[in-house]
């Protein structure tokens, strides 16, 4: 299976100016991923608006990032939803095209006791060989996977690791503690990355490597080495830039950014909407001061 540590970017889905995927510049962006030296990436996520995406479209993103990738670096796609029979026979289907593993949100919406997140993965793990990742975000989803219920989803063989959005240290100081050693734990929060790697994480599911993936893989590989000194300067250093991203709700921050750096154009999908004047200031003073602009 596939070693999951490092930097995956949660990719920007780009739109053209009559609202159909910009394949262009999704190629181009998806090639700026492998040249950063990123670790993997991650197509049809929050992050790429998905949930306004048609299947067909879906599939489209996942199939052209996995031809830009080449097998030089693993492709994760997002495969979640609320209706656990509908997640598993599109994981199953996400599976002949080509990618290295899935990445599956907790359901949202209907608020499942733990057991029936246990049962919820089990079933899709059932329907595919691929190794699945637990994207817990319970911000958005309204749920949260407890470290216990972790430890129990590690023990299906093709349940490989987390992706920790839950904002709570000490919740993901104990999912660090209790899972097995071979169980990835992945921030989901750029700002929370190197805390998370100090406690025994293994690096991050990024939004900020859509605009630096070298620096982003900087950081990870020099925590991952073992060098907190080099990692926590670089840290430092791109923390405004992780804190503005959510200035307002994601991908909306990050979408703005690579507009100014003229990397797509500046259309999302409803509801999502373009940044404020007075958020466009501050994404572009932050550029800016980091030498992007």
């Amino acid at each position: 299976m596939t070693n999951w540590s490092g930097v995956g970017t949660a990719l920007v889905t780009p739109f053209t100016r009559a609202g159909a995927i910009d394949e262009p510049a999704l190629r181009a962006l998806v090639a700026r991923q492998v040249e950063g030296g990123v670790h993997f990436v991650v197509p049809c996520g929050t992050t790429g608006e998905t949930p306004t995406l048609s299947p067909d479209e879906r599939e489209r993103v996942i199939r052209i990032t996995v031809e830009v990738c080449q097998d030089r670096i693993p492709v994760l796609a997002g495969v979640g939803g609320y209706d656990t029979a509908e997640v598993a026979e599109t994981a199953g289907a996400v599976e002949a095209l080509g990618v290295q593993g899935l990445l599956s949100v907790t359901p949202y919406y209907n608020k499942p006791t733990q057991e029936g997140l246990y049962q919820h993965y089990a079933a899709i793990a059932a329907r595919t060989e691929l190794p699945i990742i637990v994207y817990n975000v319970p911000g958005r989803t309204g749920c949260n996977v407890e470290p216990r219920t972790l430890a129990r989803l590690a023990e299906i063989s093709n349940i490989v690791a987390v992706k920790e959005a839950s904002g709570n240290m000490t919740q993901i100081c104990e999912v660090c503690r209790i899972v097995p050693d071979d169980f990835t734990v992945l921030a989901g929060d750029d700002a929370l990355a190197l805390p998370l790697m100090a406690v025994g994480g293994r690096g991050v599911i990024s939004v900020a490597s859509n605009i630096v993936p070298d620096r982003m893989a900087r950081l990870v590989n020099a925590a991952l080495a073992g060098d907190f000194a080099a990692a926590r300067a670089e840290h430092h250093a791109l923390l405004p830039l992780m804190l503005v991203n959510f200035i307002e709700s994601n991908p909306i921050p990050v979408k703005a950014a690579l507009v100014m750096m003229e990397l797509c154009d500046e259309v999302y999908r409803l509801p999502m909407v373009p940044p404020s004047d007075a958020s466009k200031a501050k994404i572009r003073q932050t550029l800016k001061d980091l030498g992007i602009l």
